[in-house]
């Protein structure tokens, strides 16, 4: 009997990833503030990953449009065109979103400033996101199996579809909740005075200010993108459970670690950073079983309507 999955990997990984979550946004919601104060201290190299980490999170989205490029190519030239379309979309995605959320400190690495300098610099600093993705597309797809096209569509389609659905999901939340970031807060003379929990919402407070987006953690909902790296190892050529195993083990550690990040770097709360993981492995989750199930569904039927053919052909013998 086939064993239930979740993204490539036991029942067991996906209870045990949303238990911890729990866990930590129970824990946040009493320690919140003193869990920051202890930890939050700013530093370089806490900055460097903060601006970078999200590079091998949004690496999956050429990887998912390669995933796609793949799968319809080997159906047909038909599809051709449209295998064209969605990978230039998934590596749009991955330069665009790094670009929006980090794209400030590499022009300022380029010596940009708006207004004075010259547009030529902005348009460099952004082929500098475009360069770093452009190796992923073309190593994908010479690793994928092309055997089971409906499955590489499964997985290209759920890693896009997921990516656009979370982090619009947290962008609402966000103005919904409008919790004010620690870094705001110990910029006041009391911190502690307009310290709100999780809960206590003022929604729409927010609006563009910044400050006010602390809950729940969007950088979060990048990094748990990670998790889906067993799905894109599962369609490998040499795909293994071990090699899913430690997928999953490199997504996890890299979690925790951006996790660890966004309090260090004053910009979360521990709650805020549980939320974000949680709300986008749900979401996650749920959509890869939908499209990887159809696929599924898709190539056994394909396999049964073979089985009378090859029947019919040996009784014509």
């Amino acid at each position: 009997m086939k064993k239930k999955t979740i993204m490539a990997m036991p029942a067991a990984c996906f209870i045990g990833v949303v238990a911890i979550c729990v866990l930590g946004i129970i824990i946040g919601s009493f320690c919140d503030f003193s869990i920051n104060k202890a930890l939050a201290n700013k530093t370089d190299i806490g900055s460097f990953f903060a601006t970078y980490g999200s590079y091998f999170s949004y690496c999956l989205y050429p990887a998912a449009g390669a995933c796609l490029f793949a799968g319809l190519s080997a159906k047909g030239k038909a599809y051709k065109p449209l295998a064209w379309v969605l990978m230039i979309v998934g590596y749009y995605m991955a330069v665009y979103y790094s670009n929006s959320y980090n794209g400030k400190v590499v022009r300022a690495l380029f010596g940009y400033t708006a207004g004075e300098s010259s547009p030529l610099l902005s348009v460099l600093s952004w082929l500098f996101w475009a360069v770093l993705y452009a190796w992923v597309p073309f190593v994908v797809i010479k690793l994928v199996d092309k055997k089971n096209p409906e499955m590489l569509i499964a997985v290209g389609a759920a890693i896009l579809v997921a990516g656009i659905c979370a982090d619009n999901v947290n962008q609402w939340l966000k103005q919904v909740g409008s919790r004010p970031r620690y870094k705001y807060l110990i910029t006041l003379d009391d911190p502690s005075s307009e310290y709100r929990n999780w809960w206590q919402m003022i929604p729409n407070l927010a609006g563009s200010d910044d400050n006010f987006k602390s809950w729940p953690s969007g950088n979060m909902t990048i990094a748990c993108m990670m998790f889906s790296l067993p799905m894109l190892t599962n369609v490998f050529k040499k795909k293994s459970v071990a090699m899913n195993t430690v997928a999953f083990i490199l997504a996890a550690a890299f979690v925790v670690v951006y996790g660890y990040n966004r309090i260090h770097m004053t910009n979360h709360f521990l709650s805020d950073v549980c939320f974000g993981t949680l709300i986008t492995y749900l979401i996650f989750s749920l959509i890869s079983q939908a499209f990887i199930r159809a696929a599924e569904s898709k190539t056994l039927s394909s396999s049964s309507a073979n089985v009378p053919q090859k029947k019919d052909a040996k009784k014509r013998k």
